[in-house]
């Protein structure tokens, strides 16, 4: 590329190319930790993180809460949707070349115009497709995940693949195969489903059985269709415990891995965790990770963070070392992510409303997990912690324990060896020493 943005104007003036200076480095629009060529555990930076955008939030969320109007007026806005959507893109496009990440994400209605009608919907889609193809092919970011946004619309008020009127679910699958036909046309290399709406408000009113059953089925026929035009990447389902919805089918990475196995998808599905979703559901963000890496079912991440204090979504960008570096733990000894990536799926503070502050709150992200990956792999090279952990577990390495773990044991054999026994000796967890080494490791 001979300039910074695409098109014949820039929206981001006064802002270059993000670079990488160091620590040391005073400037804020420069990054600290994540230098994309560093080489850590044997790939780059850049390879581990498969850092991705998230349309949505980056150049769709304008400020606007439930108690006040937008505060963001963005430079690509129109009065026509469709010039409007295309200045978008030329946008985001020159922010993902700037910040110089290799992939972005989006939901239909994030690109284009919904329009009043299909034929409107599908032409609208199409058009902004190939606007973004183009876009793909001029600077080499790829597509990591496209999904379709069957949740805002007043008619999904009732669920989407779930809904208890037919004539909605068969609106849905107008969506969701477009969805995949231009998935394919950019080559993306995941397709994700959210049920924002899948799940219920009122008991009383619902019927889970057929809900979940027609969720499965219908999950089952977009698999069978995204198939035949030709995807070939793996289905992720992100999964969330609620919000807007009182329960969601997918309330968690066990619930919803369990619900793929159920219903014969695991050899096409994978789990997309994010964070935030995963503190509601009360579990920690690496806890769902580590569900889905036992499980081999760790797809992709959406790296965000939620705020302790708030019982909803707050989508932070992600600036918790701790919690970072325990997910890249995860990631590393899972063998790493392969068509997944980290997808900055947050979003600015209602009163961060400069230019600027889409670069700050992506480096301070990009940053977060450089460092984490590098401490990570600190950790698990040096061994100390995961040495510990493999000596909590010793006694199923030989002798009764080994034949315990490897089924040869019947209760009444497990009966004797425990009344043989008797009162069993108490060990520590050492969970205090591990937690120290962690902030050696950290701060050393």
């Amino acid at each position: 590329m001979t300039k910074a943005f695409i098109g014949d104007k820039e929206y981001f003036p006064g802002i270059g190319m993000i670079g990488f200076e160091g620590k040391g480095s005073d400037n804020p629009l420069a990054f600290k930790f994540y230098d994309p060529d560093k080489i850590v555990a044997g790939k780059t930076m850049r390879d581990h993180m498969r850092f991705a955008i998230a349309y949505w939030h980056s150049f769709c969320a304008d400020g606007a809460d439930p108690f006040g109007r937008p505060t963001m007026i963005f430079p690509w806005s129109d009065q026509d949707p469709m010039t409007a959507a295309l200045k978008k893109a030329d946008a985001a496009f020159e922010f993902f070349t700037k910040i110089g990440v290799d992939h972005y994400c989006f939901h239909d209605t994030d690109v284009s115009p919904e329009g009043d009608s299909v034929s409107e919907y599908e032409k609208n889609f199409h058009q902004v497709a190939l606007a973004l193809k183009e876009r793909q092919d001029a600077t080499g970011v790829k597509l990591l995940w496209n999904t379709a946004n069957v949740f805002s619309n007043p008619r999904y008020m009732n669920g989407a693949a779930t809904n208890p009127d037919f004539d909605v679910v068969s609106r849905v699958a107008v969506q969701v195969k477009n969805s995949l036909d231009v998935n394919v046309l950019l080559g993306g290399e995941n397709y994700v489903f959210w049920g924002g709406r899948e799940g219920y408000m009122d008991l009383w009113n619902t019927d889970m059985k057929i809900e979940t059953e027609n969720l499965a089925r219908f999950l089952t026929m977009a698999r069978d269709y995204g198939r035949k035009v030709g995807f070939t990447g793996p289905f992720l389902i992100e999964p969330k415990p609620m919000e807007p919805t009182k329960h969601q089918y997918d309330y968690d990475a066990a619930t919803s891995i369990g619900f793929v196995r159920q219903h014969g998808l695991e050899k096409d599905f994978k789990i997309n965790i994010e964070s935030n979703h995963a503190t509601l559901a009360g579990h920690t963000f690496a806890h769902d990770l580590q569900v889905c890496a036992d499980n081999g079912m760790l797809g992709s991440i959406d790296a965000n963070q939620g705020d302790y204090q708030n019982g909803w979504d707050t989508d932070e960008f992600p600036s918790n070392i701790y919690d970072a570096v325990e997910a890249m733990m995860v990631v590393l000894n899972s063998g790493g992510l392969t068509t997944g990536g980290l997808n900055f799926d947050a979003k600015l503070r209602r009163n961060s409303t400069d230019a600027e502050d889409l670069f700050l709150a992506h480096i301070g992200g990009m940053d977060t997990f450089a460092l984490a990956l590098t401490m990570a792999d600190k950790i698990i090279t040096d061994g100390k912690i995961s040495g510990m952990k493999d000596a909590r577990y010793d006694s199923f390495s030989s002798g009764n324990g080994l034949a315990f773990s490897q089924g040869k044991l019947s209760l009444e054999e497990l009966y004797a060896i425990g009344k043989d026994i008797g009162e069993p000796a108490k060990i520590s967890g050492k969970q205090e020493k591990i937690r120290n080494l962690v902030n050696q490791y950290l701060f050393s």
